[in-house]
């Protein structure tokens, strides 16, 4: 019985270990290719090798897409005036995490591998774009159409990284299920799930 019980709390303590906030290293800001040749290189794919990202390349993809790149808190992307509604949740093998760029850290939401509902196929990191219209100061007939927009300043921004670093990407208004999703991450009515966008590496040629 011994064995039996010493395994299982083992098995516990790096359960416990693993499903926790994840603490990124401090972006690279300086260089990559230069402006031009990563657009020359911008694509989207649908098909990824099962490889993982490394924690510098996830620091890197979520400060790259929504960082904040000044001292007043503003972003590397915009958004109608400036009302920062958009939010990022990163769906990866050991849960589903929201980015807080203030501290440039991943906060657990959900213990879960939630990426076979952000699309269909191996995507080894899956970006949910939510918008929360509640910081919206449109009306609301415009704030869903208006997120929508704002996700793709952030997705661009993506794009140009993943082009940059080698990787692939895909950015999809649909073909995710936004309900259960919305139901495991315990979304407000006033945060809707406007996009998704796989990244991972290129997948092999067989």
């Amino acid at each position: 019985m011994k064995p039996i019980f010493a395994l299982s709390l083992a098995l516990l303590v790096s359960t416990a270990l693993y499903a926790q906030d994840i603490e990124l290293p401090a972006p690279h800001k300086i260089g990559g290719l230069p402006l031009m040749e990563a657009l020359a290189k911008r694509s989207t794919a649908r098909a990824f090798d099962p490889r993982e990202l490394s924690l510098q390349q996830l620091s890197d993809l979520t400060w790259a897409g929504l960082g904040i790149n000044r001292a007043d808190g503003k972003r590397t992307a915009p958004s109608a005036h400036n009302s920062q509604e958009i939010e990022l949740y990163v769906l990866l093998n050991r849960g589903a995490y929201v980015y807080d760029a203030a501290k440039h850290i991943f906060h657990l939401q959900v213990a879960e591998d939630l990426r076979g509902l952000g699309g269909s196929g191996l995507m080894p990191v899956v970006v949910l774009y939510v918008a929360d219209t509640a910081k919206s100061k449109a009306s609301p007939e415009e704030k869903k159409r208006i997120g929508t927009v704002d996700s793709g300043f952030v997705a661009e921004n993506i794009y140009l990284y993943c082009a940059s670093e080698g990787l692939s990407t895909g950015y999809r208004l649909g073909g995710f299920d936004a309900a259960a999703l919305g139901s495991k991450l315990k979304l407000r009515p006033e945060q809707l799930i406007v996009g998704a966008q796989a990244v991972g590496y290129p997948a092999t040629q067989g």
